[in-house]
């Protein structure tokens, strides 16, 4: 059987990557859209959704190519099935969503609390209805909490900056407008081991974090972080080519500049 499907409309958020995005879509009343398309007349297909208070949303993980039968999710210490998990990697990799709905104009659903990166294709909207989708008796699976209420049981990390990191990154603020510090602290207060689906790795006797198109590379003892350094993601003969394109929406010059001030 062949299955084919086409969006409805992409999600517009302030996420440019995953590490930038909320793990989960609670976590943070991130402001955000989706801009259906307009020649589909999906204006009528949005009559009365503005009086429902939360909605659904089904999207693609456009970036993912690929799954992984068993995943380390942030708050384990085991592998655990993939569908025993929220990971994105998945073997059709439909991400589902439960966010504040703010308000409808044309073709615009504007919601609160979004998770998803920027240009996110939607399959979907659907209203959330509590009697039905707030189920009595729930529990929270290998997580191990019987609350019902959404909460994070897992250990939390404590995240601070060497002498060296917090020059960096006040210098690409100051200088170029370019905030890494705020979501370095939420990827990795969140889950600051190597995962199979988070950009961690180890370094030797430290970790790399992949952060856009940066790497901030730490030392973890315990649940204290300590970032040490941050480097440009780009090979020295990527930067030294006047015509190489960047991967990410910080400029080449940027980076270039980066690492005259502070080397590699």
């Amino acid at each position: 059987m062949k299955l084919v499907l086409e969006p409805i409309g992409f999600v517009r958020t302030p996420f440019a990557d995953r590490q930038a995005a909320p793990r989960q879509a609670a976590l943070e009343p991130v402001a955000a859209r989706i801009e259906l398309t307009a020649s589909a007349d999906f204006e009528h297909a949005l009559a009365d959704l503005d009086r429902w208070s939360h909605i659904w949303v089904l999207y693609w993980f456009h970036e993912n190519a690929d799954w992984r039968p068993k995943v380390l999710p942030p708050r384990s210490a085991e592998k655990r099935g993939v569908f025993a998990t929220r990971a994105p990697h998945r073997p059709n990799p439909i991400g589902l969503s439960a966010v504040a709905l703010e308000r409808v104009e044309g073709c615009t659903v504007h919601i609160r609390g979004a998770d998803m990166i920027d240009g996110t294709p939607v399959l979907d909207i659907k209203p959330y209805v509590p009697y039905a989708d707030a189920l009595a008796g729930a529990n929270s699976g290998w997580l191990g909490s019987d609350d019902l209420p959404a909460r994070d049981p897992g250990p939390r990390y404590a995240v601070q900056f060497a002498a060296r990191a917090r020059q960096q990154l006040a210098w690409l603020r100051s200088e170029h407008g370019v905030e890494l510090e705020a979501d370095a602290v939420r990827v990795l207060s969140a889950g600051a081991a190597p995962h199979a689906y988070r950009r961690i790795r180890r370094d030797g006797a430290r970790f790399r974090l992949g952060l856009r198109d940066f790497r901030l590379f730490f030392t973890l003892a315990g649940t204290q972080v300590c970032v040490e350094d941050v480097q440009s993601g780009y090979r020295p003969s990527v930067l030294a080519d006047p015509d190489a394109v960047p991967k990410a929406e910080t400029p080449l010059s940027v980076h270039r500049a980066f690492v005259a001030t502070f080397g590699r």
